[in-house]
């Protein structure tokens, strides 16, 4: 995202902790910061984007945060899959004059690199219309409404999609044990009922086996834990979420949390003794 819009012709400040990632956003045009502090102060779009709710509080409000650098009249735009509940508590410690959008993105490693991500923006709508022309760069922009509800509508999405991850690996399961050749069953589901974006997207890196390290069950774990949060004020059960979670919870526990999402069809390969590899041209998602 960073190099998108260096690309664009921005000027760009970066910062990471991470030195490689930073001499990447460097090589795409980016002019490396000292720290988010310096990267807030001065900006009149500021983004952060970031593992979760912890790494959000420690950046905007932690010793040398950004927060109390950012200026009257700018924006923070964190594309953070966040807990609703931070994002509102950092907002109101904003300094005046400083308006505040969530809009955590979806779309994975090639939709950022492509500009076709989906971005769910929540925040007033001055806020949004002030922060859109830039993030349109990255894809398409969504308003979901006030601050907060963009990250209840990203997890949201992410509950549909975790739920279809765990299905898929058991509906290969039965494919497979049943004597069906595994290509066809995809084929078949791509173009059925079936069909989704796991469906299409994901499923090759199950064929390759490296069961995509680019988004960590860590991150799955953290969203379903979030999910959890906004499924207190449902009042029902939901028996689908509940089982998606106990699949990721249990993939995290075998494989481990830096293992990719995947794994939670890997289970499945490994305990039913089946081979979900296919041969074909399965180029990374991360890499196109």
């Amino acid at each position: 995202m960073c190099r998108r819009l260096a690309g664009e012709g921005y000027p760009v400040a970066a910062y990471d902790l991470d030195a490689d990632a930073l001499a990447v956003a460097v090589e795409g045009g980016a002019v490396a910061a000292a720290s988010v502090r310096d990267c807030a102060r001065g900006a009149d779009l500021f983004m952060t984007s970031l593992p979760g709710p912890a790494q959000a509080e420690a950046v905007m409000n932690g010793p040398g945060g950004a927060l109390g650098a950012l200026e009257p009249g700018s924006v923070w735009v964190d594309l953070t899959t966040n807990s609703r509940e931070l994002v509102l508590e950092l907002a109101a410690g904003a300094p005046e004059g400083v308006s505040v959008v969530d809009s955590p993105v979806t779309g994975a490693v090639d939709g950022a690199r492509q500009g076709t991500l989906t971005l769910f923006a929540g925040g007033a709508p001055g806020a949004v219309a002030s922060a859109r022309p830039v993030l349109e760069h990255l894809g398409t922009v969504i308003e979901c409404g006030p601050l907060g509800s963009g990250n209840v509508v990203k997890l949201v999405t992410n509950q549909l999609w975790f739920a279809a991850a765990a299905a898929l690996g058991e509906g290969f399961a039965v494919g497979v044990a049943n004597g069906v050749e595994l290509g066809t069953l995809w084929r078949a589901i791509l173009d059925s009922v079936g069909d989704s974006f796991v469906a299409r997207h994901d499923a090759p890196s199950i064929f390759a086996g490296h069961y995509d390290p680019s988004f960590p069950l860590a991150l799955c774990v953290k969203d379903l834990g979030l999910l959890a949060d906004l499924e207190s004020h449902v009042g029902a059960d939901l028996p689908v979420t509940a089982a998606a979670r106990t699949a990721f919870e249990r993939a995290a526990g075998r494989y481990g949390l830096d293992a990719g999402e995947m794994c939670v069809a890997r289970q499945i390969e490994d305990d039913a003794g089946v081979s979900m590899r296919l041969e074909g041209e399965w180029t990374p998602h991360w890499e196109r």
